[in-house]
């Protein structure tokens, strides 16, 4: 732990960054991937379990916290690590992505967004300095910049539109957020597929000096290509010695190919919301539990798991519970899905100290091709 907001960059493999962000709630071991706790409770899971899997850090959702129960009463109640029982680091986004998704519901302007909750209708405005107020009185260790998230396809006239936009609310929020010793406020790199835009927000955003950087607006829709390439364009145009976190991203697939760009940090719903509707992540690829092959299969998810859902417990029950529409069901698959990933990232880690992770990355999408219907 440290009392400020330090990376060490501990060692390269390629690509591949192994290191550590500590600050004084924790070490986050990068690559990370942090689970998803949007209205502070990682769905279907305690987050005694989170931990467990192996999870330094979490993320909150600004948004969906300033509806309810508001900002303002989690600060009063003692912020969101109280509140929730998690004493470890918290990541808070900004809002923009949710407010920007409300389409028809909001209105925007240099000043900020204006929208209508979609939970009563009543009406708001996030500036960026209110975005970072907000994260303030939440008490989040990882602040996010409020940007604009422009979904794709897109012209290149919008695209650059927003990227700019979201450079100006950048310095806003910088100087909204200041001086807080042990936190810290990221950029967000938007530019959208145009590689152009791409790079001079990079760049805009490296001569603000945060103590981070993002790479948002991916993950929305776009071939994984697409993605990988706006990773290779972005990435050589940030800091060396700064934490890089790509948002909302994703699949196992999708994280060991941007570990190999670059990325440092990842953040998704998809372990627990797969999980929910009866789909695992596994080392031997995703199997679909609700498949009538595993009606009868006396299998664990994976007997080799340190996680009591993926080794305890047969495929034949889980496919029960899931079929059954079983609360239970989704809990155990959220479980073994959120360990799988903490696993992998695991894996990944060891493999970047030791030299390796070209080989890891290559058995493992191997892994994951051979499927799952032999014996593990």
């Amino acid at each position: 732990m440290s009392e400020s907001f330090q990376f060490q960059l501990k060692k390269t493999d390629g690509g591949a960054r192994l290191g550590e962000v500590s600050m004084p709630r924790g070490t986050i071991r990068t690559p990370a991937f942090m689970p998803v706790g949007t209205v502070g409770t990682v769905k279907a899971m305690y987050l005694d379990q989170v931990r467990e899997t192996g999870a330094d850090i979490i993320l909150g959702n600004t948004y969906h916290l300033m509806l309810r129960p508001t900002a303002e009463r989690v600060a009063r109640l003692g912020g969101l690590h109280q509140l929730i029982r998690w004493p470890h680091p918290i990541l808070t986004d900004s809002g923009g992505f949710q407010v920007m998704s409300l389409s028809g519901l909001r209105k925007l302007d240099e000043q900020g967004v204006t929208f209508k909750s979609h939970v009563d209708g009543s009406l708001h405005h996030m500036s960026p300095e209110r975005s970072i107020e907000i994260q303030g009185l939440l008490g989040s260790d990882i602040q996010m910049q409020l940007d604009e998230c422009v979904a794709l396809p897109a012209t290149p006239k919008e695209i650059e539109r927003a990227m700019e936009m979201s450079l100006r609310w950048a310095e806003r929020c910088k100087v909204a957020f200041g001086d807080q010793p042990g936190k810290a406020m990221f950029g967000i790199v938007q530019g959208g597929d145009v590689p152009e835009l791409r790079v001079r927000s990079a760049q805009a955003l490296s001569g603000m000096d945060l103590k981070g950087y993002a790479v948002g607006g991916l993950a929305v829709g776009e071939p994984q290509e697409v993605m990988l390439r706006m990773l290779e364009i972005t990435l050589p145009e940030l800091p060396m010695e700064k934490p890089r976190y790509l948002m909302g991203v994703g699949t196992p697939d999708d994280i060991l190919k941007s570990v190999a760009r670059g990325i440092d940090m990842f953040d998704c719903v998809m372990p627990t919301r797969s999980g929910r509707h009866g789909l695992a992540f596994t080392r031997r690829g995703k199997v679909n539990i609700r498949n009538a092959r595993h009606a009868e299969d006396m299998r664990p998810l994976d007997e080799q798991s340190n996680c009591p859902a993926s080794r305890d417990y047969s495929r034949a029950y889980l496919h029960h519970l899931v079929r059954a529409n079983e609360a239970l069901g989704g809990m155990l698959l959220s479980w073994h899905n959120l360990a799988y990933y903490q696993e992998l990232m695991q894996g990944i880690r060891q493999a970047i100290a030791e030299g390796r992770f070209a080989d890891f990355m290559a058995e493992t999408i191997e892994n994951w091709a051979r499927g799952d219907l032999e014996p593990v």
